[in-house]
């Protein structure tokens, strides 16, 4: 059974955001990454926003490692934080020439506040996962899709170490063990747990929309 259907909270709460995903899939920027149409500077923007988004998402990742109960989810989110300093940045690197300069932008400095704000808020170890999910998950889905239709002209494809990387089926299971996580968190918690883990998930949900329709604008601060 796909764990996408409604018989986990992970799969209730991805069915409850499919127009989410489907103004992600139909979003200009994703289209022209699919089809190798999209502008060299658009990209490399984009992933200059996003090493500066995974400089913060790893605090929040290393907050979930220092507040998880189990060594082996601890460990887990310690060794994500790790990736997203230093295995994901690799990929990163050929296409921003100075991380320190990069000045991120309105909608990236908004959705790693608020992250960072699941952390200081003193909310629940099951919030902050939720909020952690969708970068996972929405990467994972949008990646192996992207590789599936480009194929075995992958190779070619001018974004190539991108889909590659989100394709890649060692980050889908990276992003199974977090939902796994997700879900036992799910089943233990009260109900006012689960909704504040509902808003958490929708919310980042919506910034995941939000940044790479951020990418497509070029998105600067207005003065």
């Amino acid at each position: 059974m796909s764990i996408t259907q409604n018989d986990t909270f992970s799969g209730e709460l991805w069915h409850a955001t499919r127009h989410i995903r489907a103004g992600i899939d139909t979003l200009p920027f994703i289209v022209a990454l699919e089809d190798g149409s999209l502008a060299r500077h658009r990209f490399d923007y984009y992933m200059a926003q996003d090493a500066a988004y995974l400089a913060k998402y790893a605090v929040a990742l290393q907050a979930a490692a220092d507040l998880a109960d189990a060594p082996e989810e601890a460990e887990f989110w310690a060794e994500c934080a790790v990736n997203a300093l230093v295995v994901e940045r690799e990929l990163h690197a050929s296409h921003v020439a100075e991380f320190d300069a990069v000045i991120a932008s309105p909608t990236c400095m908004a959705y790693t506040s608020y992250l960072l704000s699941l952390v200081a808020s003193g909310g629940s170890y099951a919030s902050l996962v939720a909020g952690l999910l969708p970068c996972f998950w929405i990467y994972e889905d949008v990646g192996r899709r992207l590789l599936d239709r480009v194929g075995a002209d992958l190779a070619a494809h001018p974004y190539a170490d991108w889909i590659g990387t989100y394709g890649d089926p060692s980050f889908a299971a990276s992003t199974a063990r977090a939902r796994m996580i997700f879900d036992a968190l799910a089943d233990e918690a009260s109900p006012t747990v689960r909704a504040g883990m509902q808003q958490a998930f929708t919310t980042a949900s919506r910034y995941e929309w939000m940044f790479w329709d951020a990418a497509w604008r070029t998105e600067a601060w207005p003065i």
